[in-house]
C-alpha cells in the first residue's frame, strides 16, 4: 500500500529531552493521515517545533518510534527521502533563505534532487508564478519584507514537489494582507499540512484538526 493511503506520520511512545535535561515529550502518540490537516497547539515550550523537527530527523527521540511515509525512521539515512518528500517551512524564513537571489533559493532543492538545468529552471519559474512571486526572482532575501521572505521560503519548499507540508508558525509576524496571501496559497495547494500555530483565525479555512501538546503528550483539542 502506498504510504499516502495509510499514515503520513505516526509517533508511538515517543520521548524526547534536550541536552540541558528539559523533558519535552514523554510517551507521545500521534497519527497524521493524508486526508487531514492538523493544527498543533499548546503553550510556548510544549514541543510544537520539536515535533516538526522529529518528523524529518533534525532531532531524534530517546525512546519510541517515529514512522514517516509508512516506514520506521531511526538513522540519518532513513530520513534522506523524507526530506525530499515532506517539506518543512521554518518559523524564521532567514533560516531557509541563504542564496544570492530568491530564484536561486527556489532552485537549490531541485538541483540537489538531480534535475537538469532546464528542468530546474522550469520548476523555479512555475513555483514562483504559482505564488505570485515572479517579481521577487532576482531580489536578495535580505532586502525583502518579512512577508515576502515567508512566501519565498514557502516557494523553496514547494519547488521540491513535496507530498505533505510541515509548517512552523507560518503566519507569525505577517500583516493581514500577507497572512491572507499565504493562507490562500495553502488552500490552492491542497496538500496535507501539519501546522504549528497560535493563529487559528487565519488558518481555520484549511479544515484543521486540532491537537494540543501538553505535559509531554498529544491530546485531541
Amino acid at each position: 500500500m502506498d504510504a499516502m493511503d495509510g499514515h503520513l506520520i505516526r509517533f508511538r511512545g515517543v520521548s524526547f529531552r534536550y541536552d540541558d535535561g528539559r523533558q519535552v515529550f514523554d510517551g507521545l502518540d500521534l497519527d497524521w493521515r493524508p486526508d487531514e490537516n492538523i493544527a498543533l497547539c499548546g503553550p510556548n515550550g510544549s514541543g510544537k517545533t520539536t515535533l516538526l523537527h522529529l518528523c524529518v530527523g533534525l532531532l531524534r527521540p530517546q525512546a519510541g518510534e517515529v514512522e514517516v511515509l509508512g516506514k520506521p525512521r531511526k538513522r540519518e539515512a532513513d530520513f534522506h527521502d523524507v526530506r525530499a518528500r515532506v517539506g518543512l517551512l521554518f518559523q524564521d524564513p532567514d533560516d531557509q533563505l541563504f542564496c544570492p537571489t530568491v530564484a536561486e533559493d527556489v532552485a537549490f532543492g531541485p538541483f540537489n534532487l538531480g534535475l537538469s538545468r532546464a528542468e530546474v529552471e522550469a520548476v523555479t519559474e512555475e513555483t514562483l508564478a504559482s505564488l505570485g512571486l515572479r517579481d521577487l526572482a532576482r531580489r536578495t532575501a535580505s532586502r525583502l519584507s518579512h512577508g515576502e521572505k515567508k512566501m519565498a521560503a514557502l516557494a523553496s519548499v514547494l519547488a521540491m514537489r513535496p507530498r505533505a507540508l510541515l509548517l512552523d508558525e507560518p503566519t507569525a509576524g505577517l500583516d493581514p494582507d500577507a497572512a491572507e496571501r499565504l493562507v490562500s496559497a495553502l488552500e490552492r495547494l491542497r496538500l496535507p499540512a501539519l501546522i504549528a500555530s497560535h493563529d487559528f483565525s487565519a488558518l481555520e479555512r484549511l479544515g484543521l484538526r486540532r491537537v494540543r501538546l501538553q505535559n509531554g503528550k498529544a491530546h485531541n483539542a
